[in-house]
């Protein structure tokens, strides 16, 4: 229970959930005990009373004696319904207590997973795949929730029923107690091992089930490859082997669950056998005071005891099952990011950016990926950083938005560390246009609008056409309202790109960072957005990244990586003029697009 203590805090806040829940257990307990003594009062009653009534046979007291007792099994009989119904109503309550309590504490939960999550920095996310990511804050959070609610509940029910009806059960007769009681420990062990059997064999299953899911999806999303290659009928092989795997894994759990029940029912039945055995010796024998209506009020008790027991096997499994799970979780929220604010500057910020002898190593690969750089843009300028691929480019644009912060040297914006400024504040006068771009399953209106906390439709409208995308969301039959699909599957690689543009212009930002964002147009659409962006990049200090030297012309200044270190500095009419790696990549590029224009 170690791990789970960290829901006790959860437990606090909703503590009178739980407090009138096990007050209402209690109170639904107690009408459960009543109506077994209420039988065995009427039993005794007909017991009691049977040879009165034969001996007034022939006699017309007979027929007054018989509405006087019948009158008085009715008034039992109505006793009893009215306690089942009682029993109803309170058992409503407890689970509107203890299990509304239970999805309170899942919801709170969830949201602050989530909402650690945002939190960690982009390293957290290199190391950790989406799909335990997401497997903790669903399946874990849901396995944790059936602690909180059935687990709690059932539990308390166990247990306060025991202390109820134990000593009743001792007082009428301790023997026939002990009969009473003997199989259960034995069902409790039982249903524990199957139970456990089950778990495991359900774990088999979800992990059979979640390849085949895995399977499927990437068979879908990548259609386009399988039929281009022709390799349907393979795909549908491998389908057909991962499907007879879930199917095996599932007759497996159907074999065991059916032993779950009849094992229930066996156990139950032993335990109805030894107490009418027994209180039936102890009745013909005329040990004690027990009498035939203490039979068949052990029998109920018996029952009773059945489910509760029963469940302690199960509850049991349950709270193994969330304190792995709440491990898991604890271990994500323990995690904390080391990209914080020192002084939680909040300003207005110029654009001036500089890099001072800065280095940086990714933390979870061990790669150098800048050796000792320093640079700087004046607010207002605009810096093209070209290199090839693997030589630190997009490292530059996620430190400038604290994605990562440098190992050493220093990064100043506004000759202000950047270690000081509060995150919020810097990011959001940053506009980012990422190389690997993402759409939202939205529409195209929303996907611009996502950085502006009050969508403008003018500015929305502007932005589009600055990234030369505006004619071609009109052109679609639903405009702006046009549903970019998964990953923005509905539009070509050209489009998603100068809509990502368009999503980072909207913003108006002091630093506006394109991160190989036109890498997938052609020459002829990079060159329209390059003007459409001389307006913005107005006043505005640009970061242009790129490994195509078309995309520099545009820049002020231009720096030229090669593996992590900067090898040329200067304009792109100083660097054709040097015989240096600028030129070089120049007329490499320079013909390639000839070729390619012919």
């Amino acid at each position: 229970m170690k791990e789970l203590k960290y829901l006790n805090k959860y437990l606090l806040k909703y503590k009178w959930h739980l407090v009138f829940g096990t007050l209402f257990v209690i109170i639904s307990n107690a009408f459960q005990i009543i109506p077994a003594q209420l039988v065995r009062h009427a039993i005794d009653l007909v017991v009691d009373n049977i040879n009165i009534y034969g001996a007034f046979d022939q006699l017309d007291l007979q027929q007054n004696f018989f509405q006087v007792f019948a009158f008085g099994i009715v008034v039992y009989a109505g006793l009893i319904l009215l306690m089942a119904l009682l029993r109803g109503v309170f058992l409503y309550f407890v689970r509107q207590t203890l299990i509304v309590m239970s999805r309170h504490i899942e919801y709170d939960l969830k949201n602050e997973i989530f909402e650690h999550y945002q939190s960690l920095p982009l390293s957290f996310y290199r190391r950790n795949n989406t799909g335990d990511l997401m497997n903790r804050i669903s399946e874990d959070v849901s396995r944790v929730r059936m602690y909180l609610g059935p687990a709690i509940m059932y539990g308390l029910t166990l247990i306060t029923l025991f202390c109820m009806l134990i000593p009743i059960m001792f007082s009428i007769s301790v023997t026939l107690t002990w009969y009473a009681l003997s199989p259960l420990p034995l069902l409790s062990l039982s249903i524990f091992l199957v139970n456990n059997k089950i778990e495991k064999r359900s774990e088999e299953i979800q992990q059979s089930q979640s390849r085949l899911s895995t399977f499927v999806q990437e068979a879908f999303s990548g259609i386009r490859v399988l039929k281009s290659f022709n390799r349907e009928n393979e795909s549908i092989s491998k389908f057909d082997a991962e499907a007879k795997g879930y199917f095996k894994q599932s007759m497996k759990l159907t074999v065991v669950q059916s032993l779950f029940f009849p094992l229930i029912m066996g156990l139950v039945g032993l335990s109805t056998i030894l107490t009418v055995y027994a209180g039936s010796t102890l009745v013909i024998n005329g040990n004690g005071n027990l009498s035939l209506g203490n039979i068949a009020e052990f029998i109920i008790y018996v029952n009773l005891l059945t489910w509760p027991v029963t469940s302690l096997g199960w509850t049991t499994s349950l709270v193994q099952r969330a304190e792995a799970s709440q491990k898991r979780i604890n271990e994500f929220l323990k995690t904390t990011t080391n990209i914080t604010s020192e002084e939680n500057v909040v300003r207005q910020i110029q654009g001036k950016i500089e890099f001072r002898n800065a280095s940086f190593t990714y933390p979870d690969t061990g790669i150098k990926a800048l050796k000792d750089i320093s640079f700087f843009v004046n607010p207002g300028e605009s810096l093209a950083i070209i290199g090839t691929t693997g030589s630190g480019k997009s490292t530059i644009s996620n430190l400038i938005s604290r994605l990562y912060d440098v190992r050493e040297g220093e990064i100043r914006i506004d000759d202000i560390p950047i270690r000081h400024y509060n995150l919020n504040s810097l990011r959001s006068q940053i506009g980012y246009v990422p190389q690997d771009v993402f759409l939202f399953s939205d529409t195209i209106y929303n996907n611009i609008g996502f950085g502006l906390i009050d969508p403008n439709e003018t500015k929305i409208m502007q932005a589009a056409k600055d990234a030369d995308v505006y004619e071609n969301i009109r052109a679609f039959p639903q405009g702006f309202d046009t549903r970019v699909g998964e990953r923005g599957i509905t539009l070509s690689g050209g489009q998603k790109q100068r809509v990502s543009i368009a999503r980072a212009v909207v913003r108006e930002p002091k630093i506006l960072m394109l991160d190989d964002a036109l890498s997938a147009v052609d020459t002829k659409t990079e060159n329209n957005i390059l003007n459409s962006l001389k307006r913005i990049m107005q006043g505005r200090t640009t970061i242009i990244v790129s490994h195509r030297v078309s995309s520099a012309k545009l820049a002020n200044k231009i720096v030229v990586l090669v593996d992590g270190r900067i090898v040329e500095v200067g304009t792109h009419e100083s660097l054709i003029e040097k015989d240096g790696m600028y030129r070089d990549l120049f007329e490499k590029q320079g013909q390639l697009e000839e070729k390619a224009e012919s």
